[in-house]
């Protein structure tokens, strides 16, 4: 098959940390090719070079058989290059169709925008898609699965000949993860490139036709997918054999340091009663809608409740709000930690500092030698991959952003820890250091509740398990007796 791009020899340097190191990469017309590495390992910035956002320092790229040059994400687009970001580039407050042609409107002879033929042309662009979404639906209100095809929409509406998509599938529902490869199979089918990057490797023996594998901003390998299997790709990731998935529990959960009784809200939640040990990790499962998240947010008090009885160590919580569940030693990692667990234009010491700056204050002034001090004992301790304490947190990997948040915690000396999917969009070798740090975490004293929509994850890392459907328990099991049938059928509402 003909190649329809080829980068060669692409180096970039960020403040003398080298990202990319000569790394050769090509996608062939009308294939699906599967870019893989860990966090850190160099596929976002050759992305970002591919797309206009970032200039190479060296190297050569090729695009329909002719040499180019990208200075901006308008060029790349306007050659044929989209990319779709796993935080999505739309206006909530615009239409679809707006989102779609933006700054690209049809107008009449008068200068005014043409409504009738902008809307007639996002509604074809939508059934090539086979969206069932109305061109004049604000973006706010759709689903996210249906914000993925307005994006894909509008890579289209370019004429793109090669769309990138980072994570496309981290907040679908596996219905719509299914909706989204069946469109991606169409698209290859009229000769449109995919790159796709992803931490799921099983969907790539879905739907990828070859595989690219970067490690340390370098090129590991290429091949067909046909040709691999999952545990030869780990190893090219990560330069080792995992022989473990989830690190061995050696914890015994002690005393109840939390006691939940009919913890309800309207429509939400209904008669949730629970205990959580000192040394346990809980797990939190259920499909989507199933009220996992909202059960944790309730009791961390992001949420408003009807009823509740909570009782720690001890002693009754008469209020759950934020501010008194950081009073009391509870910390939430929440599921989006870009928007609600960091500040990322802040660096990563004012983000592990923030919730507690109290403890480095010297009088009215902080105290910055020591806030340095105990912040850099936090990158060494959780291994946060980061120049320094002084780089801002957008610019760490999804793996060391969660071990920021989780230092946030420490820092604050929280010793319940409610972590919301810890391991969404961290790559396989982060997950294990993840999974590491709850394991040492609980050996500690620390306590932790976990919600996951992975099933494997949630039985190989907790002690205990809670199931919900729509809002109730409809199961409890101990490690020993879980196993994934027994979940799904507690999760489809059928009681144990």
């Amino acid at each position: 098959m003909q190649k329809i791009l080829e980068m060669r020899k692409i180096s970039k340097a960020f403040y003398g940390v080298q990202a990319l190191n000569n790394v050769d990469f090509d996608v062939l017309r009308g294939e699906t090719h599967a870019l893989l590495g860990e966090n850190g390992a160099g596929k976002s910035t050759l992305m970002k070079i591919l797309s206009g956002a970032y200039q190479r320092d060296a190297g050569e790229i090729f695009f329909d058989g002719d040499k180019i040059e990208i200075p901006t994400p308008l060029a790349a687009q306007r050659i044929g290059i989209s990319i779709i970001y796993q935080e999505f580039n739309l206006i909530p407050g615009l239409s679809v169709a707006e989102n779609i042609f933006l700054g690209r409107e049809p107008v009449k002879g008068n200068g005014l925008i043409n409504w009738r033929v902008l809307n007639k042309d996002a509604q074809e662009l939508l059934e090539r898609l086979h969206a069932d979404i109305s061109p004049t639906t604000l973006v706010d209100q759709l689903s996210v699965a249906e914000q993925q095809f307005v994006e894909i929409a509008k890579a289209l509406s370019f004429g793109s000949k090669l769309i990138i998509m980072d994570e496309p599938t981290a907040t679908l529902t596996p219905t719509e993860i299914e909706r989204l490869f069946e469109v991606m199979r169409e698209l290859k089918s009229r000769g449109v490139s995919i790159i796709y990057i992803s931490h799921h490797l099983d969907e790539i023996f879905e739907v990828a036709d070859r595989v690219t594998v970067l490690r340390d901003g370098e090129h590991v390998a290429t091949d067909e997918v046909k040709n691999v299997d999952k545990d030869l790709i780990i190893r090219w990731m990560v330069g080792r054999d995992l022989v473990n998935t989830y690190p061995a529990r050696t914890t015994s959960p002690g005393e109840v340091i939390l006691e939940v009784r009919n913890l309800s809200r309207r429509g939400v939640l209904h008669d949730i009663s629970f205990e959580l040990r000192r040394g346990e990790i809980l797990g939190i499962a259920g499909l989507v809608g199933s009220g996992r998240t909202e059960l944790v947010r309730a009791l961390y008090g992001a949420d408003p409740v009807d009823e509740a009885q909570v009782t720690l160590r001890g002693k009754t919580v008469n209020v759950l709000s934020p501010k008194e569940s950081i009073k009391n030693g509870l910390g939430l990692l929440p599921e989006d930690r870009k928007q609600e667990g960091l500040i990322l234009g802040q660096s990563v010491k004012s983000n592990v500092t923030l919730s507690n700056l109290k403890r480095v204050l010297r009088g009215l002034l902080i105290n910055h030698r020591d806030e340095k001090k105990m912040v850099d004992s936090y990158i060494q301790s959780l291994a946060i991959r980061t120049p320094s304490n002084q780089s801002l947190a957008k610019n760490l990997s999804g793996g060391n952003q969660q071990k920021v948040v989780l230092a946030k915690w420490l820092f604050t000396d929280s010793d319940i820890l409610i972590f919301d999917e810890p391991t969404r969009g961290i790559d396989v070798g982060a997950k294990y250091e993840i999974y590491q740090l709850m394991n040492q975490l609980t050996e500690n004293g620390k306590s932790i509740i976990m919600v996951s929509s992975e099933l494997p994850e949630i039985i190989g890392v907790s002690d205990r398990v809670l199931v919900l459907h729509k809002g109730r328990i409809t199961g409890e099991h101990l490690r020993e007796d879980l196993n994934q049938e027994l979940i799904m059928r507690n999760a489809a509402g059928e009681a144990s």
